[in-house]
């Protein structure tokens, strides 16, 4: 099949200030597109000029970079509007046997859906309405123009709970369940852990990097003053973090390694005792996925909806309010969580997501 990937955001940006990349090939939405390949499929992703990766990459398929207009209102981090989306589709229905586009709450969806209603399938992500002008925009869009204007759209949630909140307003809600995959040929599994731990994550407000900090700090009292942490990412409070550790005479202890490409971040995931997660708001986490599939177990808050699974399937801890007593039990039945996660991991797979898009297309009757 010729198959059309609209993905405009390929990676977050918290501002509106999009810092470019050296490279797409760690994001979730290309490892996606080569599951396709491998399949045998023909692929086309379009993704969003502003994250244009400044260096001039080869790629296995062709990728297409659309420019965002008026982004003062259509911000491109957040809710990016491409005109092109329509143009394009409309151009070229005939090539496509199917298109997957991100999120129902997108102009780029509407008009790949306007343009090509029988081919389309929108996969979608957020679990309540987009906080954006205190969610009016969002109310009004999943209240009017999806119900209206997208009521027969084939949507796939990426989670249960995505998929209970579009059920609301979309008639055409599948029953199977897409999460985000991850390319098992890179992400291996370790089962010899080492005496550390990872966060993986923006160093910003809302992913409360300092309460991991603090807990293990209690942690390092507590039970193993030998233990490091690895803080892996980059972000504003990244100074500020830094003077926490020193507050806690913690230097020895924690290491800040700045964003890592995927050949840096797999050695060190992948032999942590666990992924600590501690995030007071977000979706589906890709770090949680790339974890689990190198035998990494998690302790997060319930907020990702990746926790879902990860209680159900035990692959770690997930509540509210963890603490050193969690990280305790991550270590002490390690090798529990571990089989778990290595008993899960290949669910994860992309070609396993690439298979299911296309089960669903067939289901379906688009292809």
């Amino acid at each position: 099949m010729n198959i059309l990937v609209i993905n405009p955001i390929l990676y977050t940006s918290e501002s509106g200030e999009i810092e470019r990349t050296s490279s797409i090939k760690d994001c979730m939405i290309y490892d996606l597109c080569i599951g396709f390949l491998e399949l045998g499929h023909r692929v086309t992703l379009i993704g969003g000029e502003p994250f244009k990766p400044y260096n001039n990459e080869e790629y296995p398929f062709e990728v297409k970079w659309l420019s965002c207009v008026a982004p003062r209102v259509f911000k491109p981090n957040c809710l990016p509007f491409m005109p092109g989306v329509y143009r394009f589709v409309r151009d070229n229905v005939e090539h496509f046997d199917l298109i997957i586009s991100s999120e129902v709450f997108s102009l780029n969806s509407l008009a790949a859906y306007c343009a090509a209603p029988d081919k389309v399938i929108i996969w979608h992500e957020l679990a309540k309405h987009n906080a954006i002008m205190k969610q009016l925009p969002s109310k009004i869009w999943y209240g009017v123009i999806a119900r209206l204007l997208m009521k027969n759209a084939l949507v796939v949630a990426r989670s249960s709970e995505a998929r209970q909140f579009i059920s609301r307003y979309c008639g055409r809600v599948g029953k199977e369940v897409i999460d985000h995959g991850v390319n098992l040929r890179l992400f291996k599994p370790v089962l010899n852990k080492q005496d550390y731990f990872v966060v993986c994550s923006q160093l910003i407000k809302r992913k409360r990097i300092d309460g991991i900090i603090a807990k293990f700090a209690q942690y390092l009292k507590r039970y193993d003053s030998t233990c490091h942490l690895y803080i892996i990412g980059k972000g504003e409070l990244e100074d500020a973090l830094k003077a926490q550790v020193n507050s806690f005479h913690m230097e020895k202890n924690v290491t800040f390694t700045g964003k890592l490409s995927h050949g840096q971040l797999i050695p060190l995931l992948s032999q942590a005792m666990a992924l600590l997660v501690n995030t007071e708001k977000d979706n589906n986490m890709v770090s949680i996925v790339e974890s689990i599939a190198t035998a990494t177990p998690v302790v997060t808050t319930e907020v990702p909806l990746n926790a879902s699974y990860i209680k159900k399937n035990q692959l770690g801890i997930a509540k509210n309010e963890w603490n050193e007593r969690d990280l305790r039990e991550v270590v002490v039945n390690g090798q529990r969580f571990i089989n778990n996660c290595l008993l899960y991991r290949e669910s994860l797979s992309t070609n396993r997501r690439a298979e299911q898009f296309v089960r669903v297309a067939r289901r379906n009757h688009l292809v």
